[in-house]
């Protein structure tokens, strides 16, 4: 059993997690200027900020924090993540609702890989050699020895394998709220990215003012999920962070003109 477990965070706000280490790397990257902050920069109050893939619900808080009046729905489905997301939405964000589901191409229930010591690396489409590997690049990109590299992955991808609800954005939107402009569609669910666009309904699209996700570019997926964005009136940049270079991690941030 997973414990839960409290981080004290710089603004004296304390979240629960069940890995302060990986909160406290999620977190940073929140409050990074890249391109969360600057989504969640442009939304406005009465905003839909909706959040697939929240683990904890930290980008959820920071969405809420950024745009006092923004709506938040923050979809997780692993049920030790979701019990830390429901506790700090309910703490932090006001107003919030959080799903207990994965967000996919279609309604259903799909098995999903959940890694208790990197719940943010946990996905429908898991890889361990490959998130083995994106691991120690990074680790090694921020400078960290070989020996200690090694001692830091050891297990650190033990996967439990789980069924879990799957949902579309589409549906989300139409129990939720079927009219609101969605300020901005965070998406980072660890190689199903282009799932959830695939959920995302034709009447759907023009609700989207902007979209900010981590893409795998393998065999082309970068350019295929940024075609789709394109081809649905949003213009997308892309990005990766130094200290994933060698990695197949990307960001892409596509906004409405």
């Amino acid at each position: 059993m997973t414990t839960q477990q409290q981080l004290r965070l710089d603004d004296g706000r304390t979240v629960t997690c069940t890995s302060p280490a990986e909160a406290r790397m999620l977190w940073n990257e929140m409050i990074a200027d890249g391109y969360y902050r600057q989504a969640a920069a442009t939304l406005r109050p009465g905003d839909l900020a909706v959040d697939i893939g929240a683990n904890i619900g930290l980008s959820a808080m920071m969405f809420a924090e950024t745009r006092p009046g923004v709506r938040v729905i923050a979809a997780e489905p692993a049920p030790a993540t979701f019990d830390c997301l429901h506790r700090n939405m309910e703490a932090h964000v006001p107003g919030g609702v959080a799903l207990e589901v994965a967000v996919g191409a279609a309604s259903g229930v799909l098995p999903f890989t959940w890694y208790p010591r990197a719940t943010a690396n946990s996905s429908l489409y898991a890889d361990r050699e490959a998130d083995d590997d994106a691991t120690k690049t990074f680790l090694r990109n921020s400078g960290l020895p070989d020996d200690a590299i090694s001692l830091i992955t050891r297990g650190l991808h033990d996967g439990e394998q789980i069924d879990v609800e799957v949902t579309t954005v589409s549906a989300i939107l139409a129990q939720e709220d079927p009219v609101a402009e969605i300020g901005v569609l965070k998406i980072d669910v660890e190689r199903a990215e282009f799932d959830v666009l695939l959920g995302i309904t034709e009447s759907d699209w023009p609700r989207i003012r902007a979209v900010v996700a981590e893409v795998h570019d393998h065999d082309g997926r970068l350019a295929e999920f940024c075609e789709v964005l394109n081809l649905h009136g949003l213009t997308s940049r892309t990005r990766q962070d130094p200290s994933l270079a060698g990695t197949e991690l990307h960001e892409v941030y596509a906004v409405r003109a």
